[in-house]
């Protein structure tokens, strides 16, 4: 089964650019702006966005995503928000919509039962930070039945025979953290990030997007240098968050001007 989020990404590359994924907390500020807010980070030009359901202890998350998450909890987020929200931007755009979640969160639900609900809504698949493949064989299987993207993390301090590990059980592409430590902007983006991806082509990585620390049009431009795609969180929320829908518009647009590959 083709992947959405791999064919997205070549399209990109086909024209020149290389792939701005961008995140935003689903429910955020509240379930009917999050889901503009998604539509209109796909009309200015992101490629692939992802979707991070509130989790009442986002321990991998900066101070900015924690808030959002809180404020989305405290107007009222169910988890069964999430599929509407999906169901609701991928009738409206074709961009696809990967879940980035903690697997508890999954596993609450029941890992098929999460997979069907996430097929039916028109997701394209999950980020799944907190777990790994060789601990995700029921995930995998049923990503396999489903047709659903898997997107497992690389970390500069993954050995080889992880890397390997996680190549191999990645589709779409596989998530490569620029640092170490929680998501947020970052001044200057980690050289390791570059090497790291250099590593994952060795193992036979087909797309490799950076994430975390990635604020502007110049460091989403100074990533597609090396890389298939650059991710975007902290800033996009920001953005929402202080300005609304607008301003969210405004910087996905600035970010997607960057993605264009320098000759």
């Amino acid at each position: 089964m083709t992947s959405r989020v791999s064919a997205a990404i070549d399209a990109a590359h086909a024209a020149g650019r290389g792939a701005l994924v961008g995140y935003l907390p689903a429910g955020f500020p509240d379930v009917s702006t999050s889901i503009e807010a998604a539509v209109a980070l796909a009309e200015s030009g992101a490629d692939v966005i992802e979707l991070g359901p509130p989790y009442s202890d986002p321990v991998m998350d900066g101070l900015v995503i924690q808030e959002a998450t809180q404020t989305a909890l405290a107007n009222g987020f169910r988890m069964r928000d999430l599929f509407t929200i999906i169901r609701e931007v991928t009738a409206r755009t074709d961009v696809p919509v990967l879940v980035m979640t903690y697997w508890n969160l999954v596993e609450q639900c029941g890992v098929d039962r999460y997979a069907d609900d996430l097929a039916a809504a028109g997701g394209a698949g999950l980020i799944t930070p907190d777990i790994t493949p060789d601990a995700a064989s029921a995930w995998i299987a049923v990503s396999e039945r489903t047709g659903l993207d898997r997107v497992f993390l690389a970390a500069p301090t993954s050995t080889d025979e992880r890397l390997d590990m996680i190549v191999r059980a990645s589709t779409g592409f596989v998530y490569t953290v620029s640092t170490m430590g929680i998501t947020g902007e970052r001044t200057q983006l980690d050289a390791a990030a570059r090497g790291l991806v250099a590593r994952l082509r060795e193992h036979g990585a087909a797309h490799s997007c950076v994430g975390i620390g990635i604020s502007n049009a110049e460091q989403v431009a100074g990533v597609i240098e090396y890389a298939d795609g650059a991710i975007v969180g902290t800033a996009l929320v920001k953005a929402l968050r202080d300005g609304g829908v607008p301003a969210l518009r405004e910087l996905a647009s600035e970010l997607s001007a960057g993605t264009t590959r320098r000759a």
